[in-house]
């Protein structure tokens, strides 16, 4: 399990999961999950910063599907606000801006400025970014 923990940042509820996939009792899954936290292999704040950092860079998601998918990890409040101040602000909006207008020009050829405009709002939407941001940028490039 060190070598499982030290390959990727987990959190507990992944770690927990493969132990009972691996068919441990109960108190076998506490002893080992404690030794993991003990040794640094297991920490929910690093791997919280690390999993909004890379999902962000690397997928481009909004904050919105950050905080869902690390909630679905069972991840605390405190973690999840730390691993949201992760993300500078100004590289997030710039990376929303960019994604957006890359949204729009592959739906270059939609003739139906409703559609276009519903189609750029659900990708974005879906990537977890801000209703208000969506909204606010689907009326400065879709013009009426």
């Amino acid at each position: 399990m060190e070598r499982y923990c030290a390959y990727q940042e987990r959190c507990h509820k992944e770690v927990h999961t493969k132990l009972q996939e691996m068919r441990m009792i109960p108190q076998a899954i506490d002893q080992i999950i404690h030794h993991l936290l003990q040794h640094n292999f297991l920490n929910e704040t690093r791997f919280a910063l690390a999993f909004a950092r890379g999902k962000f860079r690397t997928k481009k998601w909004g904050r919105k599907r950050i905080v869902n998918e690390l909630k679905l990890r069972e991840i605390s409040q405190y973690n999840i606000t730390l691993a949201l101040r992760e993300i500078p602000e100004i590289e997030y909006l710039s990376a929303f801006h960019d994604l957006a207008e890359k949204r729009i020009k592959q739906l270059a050829s939609e003739k139906d400025l409703q559609k276009k405009k519903k189609k750029v709002a659900d990708y974005l939407f879906y990537r977890g970014w801000e209703s208000d941001l969506v909204y606010e940028k689907i009326r400065e490039l879709i013009p009426k």
